[in-house]
């Protein structure tokens, strides 16, 4: 049977819905023109590598989560093949498990709540490149939760990203910090400097060629509240957290970074 599928924009509607087993086009918001060729036999489907997603052969019945230490990926995002899909579908299934309360508790509690979401350790006294997360959401930059795969996390900077530093080893700390049972790959808080330019240049985009699972952006003009955006700038969740948050100048200057971009439009859609 062939049928056809709009490109993938790799949100969890539109992974959900093939996991189970249905026709991609339905229960999906398409934000792509283009159709992407899909034959199915023997209970098998099979995407041809024409449009942003190339699938391995799949079984309609496999199981959305595969062994969490398996390097295997049912889906590459052709755009962005650094992209560890699995995981990034598991961290929007867990930003979605948390309430409004959950995200305007005190601030250090709602930051751990982010960490798990993203599939990281709180780990405020590891050393720094040994799977330290006491600076994630932290200051105006480390705000992008990244999903990438074991064969990118050991990238480097090497001048792919301006004002960023050459070497930049991170491997090591993703490993440790990253726990396993959200899928293969790995979870880190990246650098967003570059995010306004279009396609973005940060870290996530550029060193790892992966997209990000959310981005955090603090809403003018009190900047007291944040949004959680996906790859695309859609609102994920929106926190009102209380007691000591970063300084002020760390969250004027993290909605600066995304100024003028897609991932300002829901934060500027709530100025206080």
């Amino acid at each position: 049977m062939l049928c056809f599928v709009s490109t993938w924009d790799i949100s969890r509607s539109l992974l959900s819905s093939c996991w189970k087993g249905k026709a991609l086009h339905q229960n999906t918001s398409i934000r792509k023109t283009g159709r992407l060729p899909c034959i199915e036999t023997n209970g098998k489907r099979r995407y041809s590598r024409s449009g942003n997603l190339a699938s391995r052969e799949m079984s309609t019945g496999s199981d959305p989560h595969p062994d969490a230490n398996s390097r295997h990926e049912p889906f590459v995002d052709e755009t962005y093949p650094g992209t560890a899909t699995v995981r990034l579908r598991s961290v929007h299934e867990r930003v979605e498990q948390l309430s409004q309360q959950d995200l305007s508790g005190s601030w250090d509690e709602v930051r751990r709540k982010l960490l798990w979401a993203g599939g990281l350790r709180d780990l405020p006294d590891a050393k720094p490149g040994a799977g330290y997360t006491g600076h994630s959401f932290n200051d105006y930059n480390h705000c992008d939760l990244t999903t990438m795969r074991d064969d990118e996390a050991d990238n480097e900077n090497e001048g792919k990203v301006e004002g960023m530093a050459w070497s930049n080893q991170l491997g090591p700390g993703i490993k440790i910090a990253s726990l396993p049972e959200l899928g293969g790959g790995g979870s880190w808080s990246t650098c967003m400097i570059g995010c306004n330019k279009d396609p973005p240049q940060d870290v996530a985009h550029v060193q790892f060629r992966s997209r990000i699972a959310f981005k955090l952006v603090w809403i003018p003009s009190k900047f007291t509240s944040f949004v959680l955006v996906d790859d695309a700038g859609n609102l994920l969740a929106t926190g009102h957290p209380k007691g000591a948050l970063p300084p002020l100048e760390e969250r004027r200057t993290n909605f600066r970074v995304v100024q003028g971009s897609k991932y300002a439009t829901a934060a500027a859609d709530f100025v206080n």
